[in-house]
């Protein structure tokens, strides 16, 4: 019982909450960009909300169902179909067996996820399924997928719950609280104060876009100049995701899931962890703004994002159960 990859897609991978606890050793936690999406597709389909889901950018991947199964798609939105039907994302979908799944356009956001009902059949490293590319590690052979990979299910087929070739199922996850267009907030770094005021005031009140040469390792900023107040010279110290640094240059990155554990340059702010998926999802042109905040603004976000995640994957056991007696 399996999936086979017909097309990999640019860059699709496999990816939980990430691997933690190792990055005293340099190893770094990898996982979902968006942390969020690969939750919500999760609890679409009655998983664990970290269980490993495929993660994929534009253009996707071109995907076959050898058995059938409830499936999820969550974060991009890429023109789904399934053997030409098309099917929205946010929504638990029954597929049967020896269909195809397909993306025909981007039409928002920037990275996709796939969940299957009951996971993957993977191997652990490190207590986690995410691929980290870097040293070769986890997910499906510690690598992206390939065309003719065959990435086995943790659950038997499911038997058809309509004579249609895919179902899609009436409900949906509200995933607007996620994704917002107001300011990213960050708490300010150790190196924050270093900055000279009229940084300080840019960074808090310019534009920012993300530049072609990000990656799942970091987002490059370009924006104003910002400059320290003089000179500094840094030994590493510890870095995490959204970990903001100031370069050489003057211009910004942000850490993003395959960042690094240790860097040199200064560490201006760090993004919180409730915004982490709504960074995760902006493209090239969108315009990004920083907005000061406090620990325990963001420790309250965090909290009620996790609250909203475990309310729908309530939610959607007792619609299957509601709608299975029917």
């Amino acid at each position: 019982m399996s999936i086979t990859i017909l097309k990999p897609g640019l860059l699709t991978t496999m990816q939980d909450a990430g691997r933690f606890g190792y990055q005293h050793l340099g190893i770094n936690p990898s996982g979902a960009m968006d942390i969020r999406a690969m939750q919500i597709a999760n609890a679409l389909v009655l998983n664990k909300l970290e269980e490993a889901v495929l993660e994929f950018f534009f253009p996707a991947p071109v995907i076959q169902f050898n058995q059938s199964t409830f499936i999820a798609l969550s974060g991009a939105d890429f023109g789904a179909a399934i053997d030409g039907i098309s099917i929205p994302i946010n929504h638990p979908v029954f597929v049967p067996a020896n269909t195809v799944l397909q993306f025909s356009v981007k039409k928002t956001k920037q990275i996709g996820y796939l969940s299957v009902q009951g996971g993957f059949d993977l191997s652990e490293w490190l207590n986690s399924n995410s691929t980290n590319l870097k040293v070769c590690a986890g997910g499906h052979e510690g690598r992206s997928l390939s065309v003719g990979d065959r990435i086995g299910l943790n659950t038997q087929s499911v038997k058809s719950i309509s004579n249609s070739t895919c179902s899609v199922l009436p409900w949906k996850a509200s995933v607007e609280e996620f994704y917002t267009n107001h300011a990213l907030r960050f708490i300010p770094g150790n190196e924050f104060n270093l900055l000279n005021d009229e940084s300080k005031n840019l960074f808090c009140s310019s534009s920012f876009t993300i530049l072609p040469q990000s990656d799942r390792m970091g987002y490059r900023l370009n924006g104003p100049t910002l400059q320290l107040s003089e000179p500094l010279e840094m030994i590493s110290t510890a870095v995490t995701r959204g970990t903001i640094q100031l370069l050489p240059s003057g211009q910004c990155i942000v850490l993003m899931a395959d960042n690094q554990t240790t860097g040199g340059y200064p560490r201006i702010g760090h993004i919180i962890s409730a915004d982490f998926s709504n960074l995760a999802q902006k493209g090239a042109t969108d315009l990004l703004y920083f907005s000061e905040t406090t620990i325990e603004l963001a420790e309250k976000l965090l909290h009620n994002h996790k609250q909203h995640l475990h309310q729908l994957k309530n939610a959607c056991i007792l619609q299957l159960d509601a709608y299975h007696r029917h």
